[in-house]
């Protein structure tokens, strides 16, 4: 199937910035869509950003202005670059990977693959 890693969560103070990676692998597959999540602390996961097509960015009214997703579609990677953070970014981020996946006598499925996280903290 397919495995997904983030990477580059850390402390920072507030307006500091961070750039999160999110790499997805495995066997055979085509990405529908990916974008990035987050989980603060008594809280509901709520999505941070997304590609909804290949050209097509939606963000959280929250985040818009300060956060930016971008992605290398030959390396399968995720990026989410975090400028002007705030202590209420703080969170565990995960990515998510929508995609149909193959193995050696074809399609073997589709579905929703997520990161196991990654912790950002930002002090005030």
């Amino acid at each position: 199937q397919v495995q997904v890693v983030e990477s580059g969560g850390d402390l920072v103070q507030a307006g500091g910035s961070l750039r999160l990676s999110c790499a997805a692998s495995g066997s055979t597959f085509s990405i529908n869509h990916m974008g990035w999540y987050r989980q603060a602390p008594g809280k509901q996961r709520e999505l941070v950003a997304e590609f909804i097509s290949r050209a097509q960015i939606k963000y959280a009214d929250s985040v818009k202005g300060r956060f930016t997703i971008s992605r290398d579609n030959a390396k399968n990677t995720l990026y989410l670059q975090m400028n002007s953070l705030k202590p209420e970014d703080t969170a565990v981020y995960y990515c998510n990977v929508n995609c149909r996946y193959y193995d050696g006598r074809g399609y073997a499925g589709a579905g929703d693959f997520w990161g196991q996280g990654t912790q950002v903290t930002v002090s005030s």
